[in-house]
């Protein structure tokens, strides 16, 4: 069938920041529909509009440079098509790009950054746990789904980084590979960083950049991991410098007023 994919840049922010992945999905068709756009639906008794979001954002982080991609039954006018969608957003939500892709093309994620303003205090402490994880030959966290067990997260490492952001605070960036067998999380580095109590208090995690795979120049000097994470038993107790041995519990973000995170 004649048409276009288009691929979208959106950011989400503010109180839409809690909104779920599920949630998030239901708005944007509900924006299809208020904006009046020939997009293609799926087959059966529920059709949903044709639309893939490279990597879903976890709840209570924001958004800079998330992708969509959305199949219309019409060639159009990228520019228009995001005006009329923007005309339509709710707080917190901004398209700011978009781009026609080739029908046969898909949103893969490559690698993400997520940040973090923390206090110039603490830059010291925090600079040491980094060097520890960065020199670790295994870095080890619990993950509860599908099945628990341990992961070691190291090959998904790309960087970490601490710089200047203003007189009071400096800003944390977690450089990570995405791959089809796996990712390491925000919620995990920071609790090996000793941080999440700045989560906890308030502080808002951003994931400034997702890039995609088919966007990424060629000849680039590294790569993500080409092969699964190494696993282990739930109750496996490494020895590596430099890692946390207690285990991971899943309540990352939980204040006194109810989940931030997830």
């Amino acid at each position: 069938m004649v048409g276009d994919k288009i691929r979208f840049r959106f950011r989400k922010s503010g109180d839409l920041r809690l909104l779920s992945h599920l949630d998030l999905a239901r708005c944007f068709e509900r924006m299809l529909r208020r904006a009046d756009l020939p997009f293609k639906s799926t087959l059966g008794f529920h059709p949903t509009p044709r639309m893939v979001f490279a990597l879903s954002l976890p709840l209570g982080v924001v958004g800079d440079e998330e992708v969509l991609e959305l199949e219309l039954l019409q060639p159009d006018d990228t520019e228009a098509i995001r005006d009329r969608l923007n005309r339509q957003t709710p707080g917190g939500l901004d398209f700011h790009a978009a781009t026609v892709v080739p029908m046969k093309a898909t949103a893969m994620a490559r690698r993400v950054e997520y940040t973090l303003a923390i206090p110039n205090e603490r830059v010291a402490e925090t600079n040491d746990r980094i060097r520890g994880l960065l020199d670790a030959e295994k870095v080890w966290v619990d993950r509860l789904r599908p099945r628990p067990r341990q992961l070691n997260i190291r090959q998904y490492l790309r960087g970490i980084r601490l710089g200047p952001e203003n007189a009071a605070d400096s800003r944390l960036t977690l450089d990570l590979w995405v791959t089809p067998s796996g990712t390491a999380r925000a919620d995990e580095l920071l609790k090996l960083l000793n941080l999440t109590d700045l989560v906890d208090g308030g502080r808002i995690v951003s994931r400034s950049l997702l890039e995609i795979r088919d966007e990424t120049a060629p000849g680039q000097p590294d790569a993500p991991p080409d092969s699964p994470p190494e696993s282990a038993p739930p109750n496996h107790n490494p020895a590596d410098a430099g890692t946390e041995n207690e285990p991971m519990v899943a309540t990352w973000g939980l204040s006194p007023n109810g989940p931030v995170v997830e």
